[in-house]
């Protein structure tokens, strides 16, 4: 599915075509790990085949996971989450302060020094293949150079992962979360300035899954920043996440991965 960024309704579009909100139950965190496992064991090899389908690590229990579906089906199409510090020990490393211990340039950011109720980690970014309607296909896994090409002379708008980018940001913004860590590849940043995402690299590269390199996204500095075109679909985004909170009265104290 391919949007010009200058000219098309994207909020409009995005509501008539799907729903996003955090999986606060049992079966939507059941939806979001086998999207996991179809994406990362099945087709991409990462992680083992498991027999149950679903595919979940320890820091879930310490994640807030979002899940894109389609409005006409209920289909599930894709799935992020946001992990936040470990609630009995804070200073417990979170993934990428592991993987990155070694090219974090701690003069930009250091999480060890930062307020650690004001961190996060966003990973585990995955949406499955499947097409909306005949010879039109949305597929995507990430945000890659692909993605922002032009096709026809019209500029594409990566709307998938793009929301679910956005559903993170709206989860901090809840949680006053201002830092929000994330593995990118290297020229990701260009592409979301595009768009007005504050992102920032922060250290050098490391061989994970392709190659990557950590960078920091400021919640705060996004919101405010949004091109106009994309601010009205992160309006609808951030209400859809806010109403989900609301209604389950979601409380950090009481988070938990419920078993699927």
């Amino acid at each position: 599915m391919t949007h010009s960024i200058s000219n098309t309704d994207l909020a409009k579009n995005f509501r008539q075509l799907f729903e996003i909100s955090p999986a606060l139950d049992a079966a939507s965190i059941e939806a979001v790990y086998r999207i996991r496992h179809e994406v990362y064991c099945r087709d991409l090899g990462w992680e083992p085949v498991r027999e149950d389908g679903l595919e979940s690590d320890a820091y879930d229990e310490q994640s807030v996971h979002c899940l894109l579906r389609k409005r006409d089906t209920g289909e599930s199409v894709g799935c992020t989450r946001v992990i936040l510090p470990h609630p009995d020990d804070p200073y417990r490393p979170l993934p990428f302060e592991l993987s990155c211990s070694k090219v974090l340039d701690r003069t930009i950011a250091d999480p060890a020094t930062m307020d650690r109720r004001s961190i996060a980690e966003v990973s585990r970014l995955a949406v499955l293949n499947f097409r909306q309607r005949k010879g039109e296909n949305i597929t995507a896994l990430s945000v890659s150079d692909g993605d922002f090409s032009r096709r026809d002379g019209v500029a594409r708008f990566p709307f998938i992962p793009v929301s679910l980018y956005l559903s993170a940001i709206a989860i901090g913004q809840y949680l006053d979360i201002e830092n929000l860590f994330v593995l990118t590849e290297p020229r990701l940043a260009k592409h979301f300035e595009r768009i007005g995402f504050d992102i920032r690299p922060v250290g050098g590269s490391i061989e994970h899954r392709g190659t990557r390199i950590p960078s920091l996204l400021s919640s705060g500095n996004i919101v405010r920043d949004l091109r106009p075109a994309i601010k009205p679909l992160y309006a609808v985004i951030e209400e859809s996440v806010r109403e989900a909170f609301r209604k389950n009265n979601f409380e950090l104290g009481n988070l938990s991965a419920p078993s699927a």
